[in-house]
């Protein structure tokens, strides 16, 4: 579809106007009220969104998690509501600041503008840096934010070209605070053209550079330290050397939601005799560990020998006592910034090591049988897990057990590398864990069992792995002395702790999966000297989890997420010392970082319009005329904590009484949305921060969480560099705002993936201003519209369809299901209106499609409130349909909406028996023709089913009353239906007739076992009959019940499944002639049949001839003398001179075997000839 057409013009053009209309009337601004009753009696509505990042435009990400708040606003606010949907713009922690530092030194570097390398040296870096991002962040099946917003690109200069600035402007972003002055107000404007209920007073920019903002952080994290919420010291925290801090979620280009992983380090001593490599000085007189990373130290009694990778590198490093540990150079590195060095950060390497020169060592391992075990090859570790030294125990890990079999096998393989029989023939599996189902032998057994060959068969032993891991961990049983009898699970932590203790082991943490921070640094876990927030304090934890009993979550899923979270979230430090943010007001070389300055800033928003007056960076006049430095701890106590004495300020108490008004009648928030990644970090913290800072008013904890998934686009993720993505304002100018909300309302509404399509969105346009041309039509048609009483059987239906709609649109926006308000409030209902035009022969009634377009109007006005309040206005409605209320639904008559169901049904069984009935007859010869177009049909309908279904029926309905609503098996139901003499002749019909009732019981409800219609099946049809007649192309429909016809038809006719005949009744061609001018059907053929009226001659021509639309105008005349009549020419202006009009009392007769037509009128009979004259009027 070519866009810049003049139906998306026409929506661009209408949203501009109302826009400014809304900006003109202050229409989203709200303010508390002033009256005692009404900041008590609170009938409000706030609703926030995690305010977004401003490193670059907004894209359709973003726009589909706040369109979640946007609708609901617009639905509550229809409701009766007062709305509070406030907007504000993140620019706290490293991003900004990393991407300016780099500008800088690009420039330093290249130039200015820069000057960059060669292509080919610029796409192998991009090769490079793409392929490992994938690779290394596969688990998490995308690329990290960072990377999809940037596309491909190596160089920041060229990212910022991306984003159509030019090298000019480019060069003022080497400033970190240009960043702050460029991206909010485009946000702004953004988010304006999107048309979002946004109270733009109350919006603002965070860090430092906005003084009010900054001083409600440190009110904050003074408040948290005061309530020994946030503590000093050594914690194990992701963290960059490059940077040389902690590297936070949002500051991480992948990794995000990785924590730290603990491991218990297993020390096998190297003992004599010493190979090789261990006989050089370096190691003289030291002893010398391979040292596994494990999560299973409870399983080390089983050990047999350990694995190393020939072809890998390891290194010899010394340690803070003086041992020398091997292990990789990545492994070494954590260890180094985790005191396990005498220099943090420093790895002391005595010597590089192949793992082939490690092989065939004899080791000392703790807790194992064996007295010596020895380092053989293992060829599939991974150098990016763990230390490249792993633990063999090949009585519970499938992988050991395959892997030491073919060693054991394999001559050869042992010859290759250097490997002798000793070390490897005499070790078998110790049993150390007893696991139901699967013996003390587990692994050996699984093995066998999938008839595993080698330890090449990855997908079976990925499938033992399963088997075998979870079941031994959860109900495997201790068999080792000390700890004999006892869950594994149970033991795990004393035996680690036994370990340790000895100095067998240590403790050893890595990130659970890598990290690499934004200045593309590959992250450690580091033991770092911080300031934290302790998430793990048991008295803070159980009260979050109080606040999580009461949260609305909207589904099950966010629920588990959240519960999880707070299970596992421990130490949270919220300092860094790079990026930009609010400093910590104790401590002011750190910075608050950007997860932590995020957790109660809904609070601000309450007050912000006050004090900044919106003026992003808070540094305008503010409308009370207050300074920031007015702004003490003790002033935001006295807003924040209700109970709070009035405190020392020159600020005037009615300025002071009015800022707390603000926060008491908006708070609590009733719904945060966001994307399901936040769960288990900001919105987790949200929970914990507000029971912390109003742990005696729960009144002000958050009240309910709308977790969404990603939103994919076109069906694949969204990504700069394949070109698949689109920013906000992209999508507006592509789709229109309306379009394109329209389009995201229907992308999802679960925690699963959504999708914007934009076909979707392209229909949308179509959609949306085909609905306002009908309006329009209606509007200048409404006196041809029918008036009087609407009682019609489609009136009462299209009445009863409206109010179902909407009451199902009003359940769907209560638990935030667009895309089902969506599906009922417009497509569905939509639907309703078609279907009541096309069965609405006799006319549509005035007062039921004006009801329908205003509540149309009303449905859709959350989601499409441009072209709503457009047509709002067509309507005449003289105030804004903003302030308008949600329509009243009248009474819905289920039965009237399922009888017009059944009809449509009837009609739709109808065409296709016709269909089938007009194919040519199966003959060999291959020779037969199509029959003739019927001219009637005989419908046949039953008030009650045949005897042996009403038999079925009537069994099938006991069970489903005396067994709650279940019906017992078929088997069961086929022995006592069989039992029943009046059935045996039927049965093979029973049984599929049985279960065709079960589908339609599971899909309609009890009412299927029912023995009658809950309507009169004839009536409706009969009511319809016109409809049906026109919409098949017949002459005649006939309803009969079943009961006036013949046993087949009988056998085949059910109550809610009428039974057809079609036939074609004989008749004799005439001519139809028109001799006015400019006519251009002048002759035409029908067929006249026996006892056919004039009105069933003018249906029949009105059929050939479309151009008849109004059937009243048509007159039907013959010639006075038939033979010479039509052999004489027409006289212009005397068209009805030598003819007679036919009237409507007249009857046709017809003779088939001399071809001749009578005319019978009174008591006269005339011969017709084969002539009739027709004239339109």
């Amino acid at each position: 579809m070519t866009f810049r057409t003049a139906k998306l013009d026409f929506l661009r053009k209408i949203e501009l106007e109302i826009q400014e209309k809304w900006e003109r009337e202050r229409t989203f601004e709200q303010d508390a009220p002033t009256t005692v009753g009404e900041s008590t009696n609170k009938n409000k509505y706030m609703v926030t969104f995690p305010y977004p990042y401003m490193n670059g435009r907004l894209h359709l990400g973003h726009t589909f998690s706040l369109s979640k708040c946007e609708f609901a606003v617009g639905y509550q606010s229809l409701k009766g509501k007062k709305c509070l949907f406030p907007f504000g713009l993140h620019c706290t922690g490293m991003p900004i600041k990393a991407c300016a530092d780099k500008l800088k030194r690009e420039m330093e570097l290249y130039g200015n503008p820069p000057q960059f390398p060669e292509e080919e040296e610029e796409e192998k870096q991009q090769q490079t840096t793409s392929d490992e991002i994938i690779i290394k962040d596969k688990a998490k099946g995308k690329k990290s934010k960072a990377v999809a917003k940037s596309g491909s690109s190596a160089f920041q200069w060229d990212i910022m070209r991306s984003l159509g600035l030019t090298d000019q402007e480019i060069v003022n972003f080497a400033d970190a605070e240009h960043w702050l002055d460029y991206f909010p107000p485009l946000a702004v404007k953004d988010l304006k053209l999107m048309g979002v209920k946004v109270d733009w007073r109350r919006s603002f920019i965070t860090t430092d550079v906005n003084p009010f903002y900054d001083s409600f952080v440190r009110w904050q994290f003074v408040t948290l330290k005061e309530r020994k919420k946030i503590k000093f010291g050594k914690r194990y925290t992701i963290y960059s050397p490059k940077d040389g801090q902690p590297c936070m979620d949002h500051d991480r280009q992948t990794g995000e939601g990785v924590g730290p992983q603990e491991y218990t380090l297993i020390k096998m001593k190297v003992v004599e005799p010493y190979t090789a490599k261990f006989k050089s000085k370096v190691f003289y007189s030291k002893n010398i560990f391979l040292v596994a990373a494990t999560l299973r130290p409870e399983t080390m009694f089983g050990q047999t020998n350990c694995w190393v990778r020939p072809d890998m590198k390891y290194v010899a490093f010394e340690t803070t006592n003086g041992d020398v540990f091997i292990s990789t150079r990545r492994a070494a590195r954590n260890m180094s910034f985790q005191g396990f060095t005498k220099e943090n950060g420093v790895v002391p390497v005595i010597m590089e090591i192949l793992g082939q020169d490690i092989l065939g060592c004899a080791l000392s391992a703790p807790l194992t049988s064996y007295k010596i075990i020895y380092a053989l090859p293992m060829l599939t570790i991974k150098e990016d897990k763990g230390t490249g030294v792993v633990t063999s125990v090949p009585s519970d890990a499938p992988d050991d057990i395959a892997a030491l079999r073919d060693i054991k096998k394999k001559q050869a393989l042992r010859e290759k590398y250097g490997i002798e029989d000793k070390m490897v023939l005499p070790f078998e599996p110790i049993p150390i864990i007893e696991i139901p189902g699967y013996g003390n032998l587990s692994a050996p057994l699984v093995c066998d069992e999938l008839k595993i060959q080698s330890q090449n068969d990855k997908e079976k032993l990925a499938e033992a792995k399963e088997k075998v891991y979870l079941k031994g961990f959860y109900e495997g049983i201790m068999l080792v002395e000390g700890y004999k009898g006892q869950k594994v699970q149970d033991v795990k932590k004393p035996i680690q702790k036994m370990m340790v203790e000895r100095g067998e082991a240590m403790i050893y943490m890595e990130p659970e999966k890598q990290v690499m921070s934004r200045s593309a640094d590959e992250c450690v876990v580091a033991l770092c000297d911080q300031w934290y927030l302790d998430y793990g304090d048991a008295e803070w934890k159980q009260q979050a989890n109080e606040a999580l009993k009461s949260l609305e979550t909207f589904c099950e899923e966010t629920r588990r997420n959240f519960e999880a979270t707070l299970d596992w979230l421990q130490e949270h430090a919220c300092s860094r010392t790079y990026g930009l943010g609010t400093r910590l007001p104790w401590d002011e070389q750190w910075l608050i970082e950007s997860l932590s300055d995020s957790t109660i800033y809904m609070a601000y928003y309450t007050v912000a319009h006050l004090l900044q007056g919106g003026v992003l960076n808070g540094q305008g006049e503010s409308p009370l005329g207050i300074k920031p430095e007015q702004m003490t701890r003790e002033v935001w106590d006295f807003i924040f904590f209700k109970t709070s004495p009035f405190p020392k300020t020159n600020i005037p108490k009615e300025h002071l009484q009015r800022l707390r008004r603000e926060f008491e009648y908006w708070y609590p928030v009733d719904v945060r949305v966001s994307g399901k990644d936040l769960v288990p970090n900001h919105l987790s913290y949200y929970l914990y921060n507000h029971v912390a800072m109003w742990p005696k008013d729960n009144g002000k904890w958050p009240q309910a969480v709308r977790a969404n998934g990603h939103l994919l686009l076109n069906s694949e993720k969204m990504s700069k560099s394949t070109g698949n993505f689109l920013t906000l304002s992209q999508a507006i100018d592509k789709f229109s705002a309306d379009g394109m909300r329209l389009a995201l309302a229907d992308a999802g509404d679960t925690v699963e993936d959504a999708n914007f399509v934009e076909t979707m969105a392209d229909a949308g346009i179509l959609r949306l201003y085909t609905w306002v041309e009908w309006v329009k039509e209606m509007i200048a048609n409404q006196n041809n519209l029918r008036t009087g009483p609407a009682d019609t059987f489609n009136d009462r239906v299209f009445a009863s369809e409206m109010n179902a709609g909407i009451l199902k649109t009003e359940q769907h926006y209560e638990r935030m299901m667009t895309k089902e308000a969506l599906k009922s409030g417009f497509f569905e209902f939509q639907a309703a209106k078609d279907k009541y035009r096309e069965l609405a022969i006799e006319g549509m009634h005035r007062d039921l499609v004006f009801q329908f377009i205003e509540r149309q109007t009303l449905l859709l006005a959350p989601i499409c409130p441009h072209l709503c309040e457009y047509t709002w206005g067509l309507l005449g409605k003289t105030g804004s349909l903003m302030k308008a209320s949600w329509p009243v639904a009248g009474p819905v008559d289920e039965v009237l909406i399922r009888s017009s169901q059944y009809l449509m049904e009837t009609a739709h069984d109808l065409r296709l028996r016709l269909k089938a009935y007009m194919l040519p007859p199966k003959s060999k010869k291959g020779d037969s023709k199509p029959p003739a177009k019927p001219s009637h049909c005989t419908i046949y309908v039953a008030k009650s089913y045949p005897p042996w279904q009403h038999s079925a029926l009537s069994l099938l309905g006991k069970h489903y009353k005396n067994n709650n609503g279940v019906l017992p098996d078929n088997k069961v139901i086929a022995s006592e239906l069989g039992a029943l003499p009046e059935l045996k002749k039927y049965m093979k019909r029973v049984m599929p007739f049985v279960a065709m009732i079960k589908e339609n019981l599971e899909k309609n409800g009890p009412r299927v076992l029912d023995l009658e219609l809950e309507f009169d099946e004839r009536a409706v049809l009969m009511e319809n009959l016109v409809y049906l007649t026109n919409s098949l192309e017949l002459e005649q429909i006939d309803i009969l019940f079943a009961s006036e016809a013949d046993d087949k038809v009988k056998e085949d006719c059910c109550p809610g499944k009428p039974f057809s005949v079609f036939r074609s009744e004989p008749g004799v061609s005439v001519s139809l002639v028109n001799p006015q001018p400019c006519n251009g059907m002048f002759s035409t053929k029908v067929d006249i049949r026996q006892g056919d009226s004039r009105d069933s001659i003018v249906r029949r021509l009105a059929k050939v001839n479309r151009l008849i639309k109004d059937l009243s105008r048509v007159k039907l005349m013959r010639y006075e003398d038939p033979l010479l009549g039509p052999r004489r020419l027409p006289v212009l202006g005397q068209e009805e001179q030598g003819k007679l009009l036919i009237s409507n009392k007249s009857v046709f007769n017809i003779n088939l075997e001399e071809k001749r037509v009578t005319l019978a009128d009174n008591s006269l009979t005339v011969d017709i000839g084969d002539t009739l004259v027709y004239l339109v009027h």
